[in-house]
């Protein structure tokens, strides 16, 4: 290491660092292989591809892709003029304005990634197109990376409709939850309609600058296919733009994992892949097994007309969203509700609002982990929000919401309607970065709440040095950061106890 140090330089083992993927301090071919293709430019088929374009006779899939820049005024950093940032770490960003490839040709068998691992799967029930492999016990990977790893078997359909938005996505994304998770939306005796997610994220720096990682929240979409994937129907792909805010990014300051980084979130208005029309035969045989012309005497491409598919069973789609949701995050096995919803519920339900407060989503791939944030989204999402207990007790007893901070703020300014306006009011008064959990009435009156540093604080110290009693349930629970939830949840309840006596 300090032979290479020497050698190179701290930028230059900050690249090659960044190549090594295996840290053995020499390059293999496979590690090189980025800079041979940039260098080069030319990228080797690989081998899943070259099998698939071995069927002369496929169908093929027309996809265009639909972009609109990230918008920057939406950026916190935006607020001072991006003081103290250099143009040179968001210039990744600002350059990306169009999509690397308006539209792409795929062959229709390139599809089956999205196929069900078996034939009698019940609609609804998630499998994983590509497995996560990270929890919050594995850590996460490395932010010192500029070139994806090669992608393999069904990562690789994936990586090629990402590749159209830009030429470095990565199909397996830094932190938890990874991967692409699907179900069954519908199905009739010959096609699937097939509802999916999608966890990953795109490098848009390049050397001599340093990381840039640009993740959102999640992609999501549908395909429509033959069940032997020789046609696919119809096929969408997009990231949701519904929230305020759907856009991590983090950029790093320095040669070195340890080095500064910067984090910030945004509003991405449109990231859309869509297909043109049903996948069409790229060859045409006659009865006699002839090849036909594909266009007709005039010149015109040949009509196909498609037969209407009947469905024989069906879920809405929001249900199979919120299947995909739960197969990524297991707290969401009970609801989160909009925030001004939650208090409707939980006034005619007469429970208390479970609310927590963020910067960023909890329930997307994206600024609810920023940075190494210590009492971060992600952190409570992996850890407390998913375990039996405090699951049993926040569905018996309580209305959940999470909310972004920047939604609560455009709330509390919204006039029009002052009970609304009050609700936000009284949460922000309480709110410390990054995240607040907070217990109210369903007046909106705060009973109790917790910062989630201050939690994490305390659910590390043992219990010996806690003087309070918030270990008391440590005895049932080994995890004490279940045990230190579900006393913040009860106390919570019994504050409340005076206001909700009928």
């Amino acid at each position: 290491q300090e032979l290479a140090l020497k050698s190179l330089g701290n930028e230059g083992l900050f690249l090659f660092s960044s190549l090594d993927t295996n840290k053995d301090l020499y390059l293999s071919p496979e590690e090189f292989k980025p800079i041979a293709e940039k260098l080069t430019g030319v990228a080797p088929v690989s081998e899943s591809e070259e099998e698939e374009a071995l069927d002369p006779d496929g169908e093929t899939l027309s996809i265009v892709a639909k972009f609109q820049p990230l918008v920057m005024e939406t950026m916190t950093k935006s607020k001072d003029g991006f003081l103290g940032i250099s143009h040179v770490a968001l210039s990744g960003l600002r350059n990306w304005t169009a999509p690397a490839a308006p539209m792409s040709v795929l062959l229709a068998r390139q599809f089956k990634a999205f196929l069900p691992p078996k034939d009698n799967m019940d609609l609804g029930d998630p499998w994983w197109i590509i497995p996560s492999e990270l929890n919050i016990f594995t850590g996460y990977l490395s932010n010192n990376r500029f070139y994806p790893p090669p992608p393999k078997g069904k990562e690789v359909i994936i990586h090629q409709l990402l590749s159209m938005f830009h030429p470095r996505p990565f199909v397996r994304t830094r932190f938890a939850p990874q991967g692409a998770v699907a179900c069954i939306q519908a199905s009739s005796s010959f096609y699937y309609s097939i509802a999916f997610r999608i966890h990953a994220e795109f490098q848009l720096n390049e050397p001599p600058n340093f990381p840039f990682w640009f993740s959102p929240g999640q992609f999501t979409g549908y395909i429509v296919l033959s069940k032997d994937s020789s046609h696919v129907r119809d096929f969408r792909l997009f990231v949701p733009n519904n929230r305020s805010l759907n856009v991590d990014m983090e950029w790093l300051y320095g040669a070195s994992e340890s080095s500064n980084m910067e984090v910030d979130i945004g509003y991405l208005p449109q990231m859309e892949l869509e297909s043109t029309g049903p996948s069409i035969p790229s060859v045409i045989h006659d009865e006699n097994g002839k090849v036909l012309d594909s266009r007709d005497p005039s010149g015109e491409p040949i009509q196909f007309v498609f037969e209407e598919i009947t469905w024989q069973q069906e879920i809405p789609w929001q249900e199979a969203a919120h299947r995909l949701e739960v197969a990524m995050y297991p707290f969401k096995k009970i609801s989160y509700l909009p925030f001004t919803e939650a208090f409707e519920r939980a006034q005619a339900e007469k429970k208390l609002v479970h609310s927590i407060l963020l910067w960023g989503a909890l329930d997307d791939h994206k600024a609810s982990r920023a940075s190494s944030v210590p009492g971060s989204g992600r952190t409570l999402r992996e850890t407390v929000l998913e375990s039996s207990p405090i699951l049993a007790l926040l569905n018996e007893s309580f209305i959940s919401s999470w909310s972004l901070v920047k939604e609560l703020e455009e709330l509390q300014s919204n006039r029009e309607n002052e009970f609304y306006s009050k609700l936000a009011e009284l949460h922000l008064e309480k709110y410390n970065f990054p995240v607040e959990m907070i217990i109210c009435l369903p007046n909106g009156t705060v009973i109790h709440h917790i910062n989630a540093n201050y939690f994490l604080d305390i659910t590390s110290m043992k219990p010996e040095d806690v003087e309070s009693s918030i270990f008391s349930f440590s005895t049932n629970f080994e995890d004490p950061s279940t045990a230190t939830y579900l006393q913040f949840l009860k106390e919570g309840l019994q504050r409340a106890k005076p206001y909700l006596q009928p």
